[in-house]
């Protein structure tokens, strides 16, 4: 059986930074951000691209949204390829594509009431005929992500932060949307608040058929969003499964260690803790081999020099791992 026809396709996605220096200003070196990285997200799916901060998450959005060049590789939204279109060609892919950044308190214009923010990407893109149309289809976005008609006239200063969420994932929907990038989306909320808006996330996906690709550190809020998990360390994926798969049985060791650092709220649990030896490493310099060889648990020779595949481990799940599988690990006994 054949898959249907991805909303988007990634395929072996490159972003190098140059480093310049020198008397001349010459470039002196690359920083590997981004390093061959494939996936895809199909229509009303939830993909989570997850790891530490700086292993190239956001970068992977950026080139998506086209915000920085590709340095070599391929995207495809729905069939066109997006990533070689020239600047004048870009407005339809704005439209399609929309993002809901990290900071709320930073990605609202302070300048701007509310009505003013929403209605922005209306205006751009012709999608009201008159002022009581754009004032309507703003009314109605704002009941969509359960905020008070009345408060559109006020400033963002006004606003909580996850108010201030709301009103970007406002902003974000106006142009109707097929996929929303969520950048650390609520990495800057209280705790009560990112539920509130994952389940608004959620909701909005169920009822308008979104597809999201939520950029996240945190695997605790992952488990409850995302229909599949891709895990990157260093500028590659490492693995991806299905949200049940993953969490059930990780078959990388970095997966692994990110999972047994998720807090569990359970007081009596006991379970074993991995904890990574060494920094991580710089992404100027990558280690030969497997990139994840200098902090893994069951390193050996092999992985020093050949970099491990992504390849099928089974039941849907793909590691980059020359284990074929991951050791045991000892049960702790239950606390007393």
């Amino acid at each position: 059986m054949t898959r249907t026809p991805a909303l988007l396709e990634v395929m072996a996605l490159k972003k190098h930074f140059p480093l310049r220096g020198g008397i001349l200003g010459g470039v002196t070196g690359q920083v590997y951000a981004v390093d061959g990285v494939s996936f895809h997200i199909d229509k009303g799916e939830t993909l989570s691209l997850v790891g530490e901060s700086g292993c190239g998450k956001s970068t992977v959005g950026k080139a998506i949204l086209r915000l920085v060049d590709v340095t070599d590789g391929e995207v495809w939204l729905d069939g066109q390829r997006i990533d070689n279109l020239p600047a004048s060609q870009l407005r339809p892919l704005r439209r399609r594509i929309q993002v809901v950044f990290q900071d709320p308190f930073s990605s609202l214009n302070p300048r701007m009431r509310v009505r003013d923010i929403i209605a922005e990407p209306l205006r751009n893109f012709g999608l009201a005929a008159n002022r009581s149309e754009l004032d309507d289809r703003v009314a109605k976005l704002m009941d969509t992500v359960r905020l008070p008609r009345d408060a559109m006239h006020r400033f963002p200063h006004e606003f909580s932060g996850g108010q201030r969420q709301r009103i970007g994932i406002a902003r974000a929907l106006a142009p109707g949307a097929d996929l929303i990038i969520c950048d650390e989306a609520v990495s800057a909320l209280d705790v009560s608040v990112k539920a509130q808006i994952v389940n608004l996330l959620s909701d909005l996906q169920d009822q308008l058929g979104l597809a999201l690709l939520f950029i996240s550190h945190d695997l605790a809020i992952v488990e409850h969003l995302t229909h599949r998990v891709a895990v990157m360390y260093l500028g590659k994926i490492v693995e991806v499964a299905d949200r049940r798969s993953l969490f059930a049985n990780p078959r990388h060791p970095y997966t692994r260690a990110l999972l047994s650092a998720v807090p569990v709220p359970d007081p009596t649990a006991r379970r074993d803790r991995i904890i990574l030896t060494g920094d991580v490493p710089s992404p100027i310099n990558p280690p030969s081999g497997c990139r994840f060889h200098t902090r893994c648990p069951y390193v050996f020779d092999r992985c020093r020099s050949e970099e491990p595949a992504l390849r099928d481990v089974g039941e849907g799940q793909k590691a980059a791992c020359h284990l074929d599988a991951l050791p045991e690990l000892h049960v702790l006994p239950e606390a007393a």
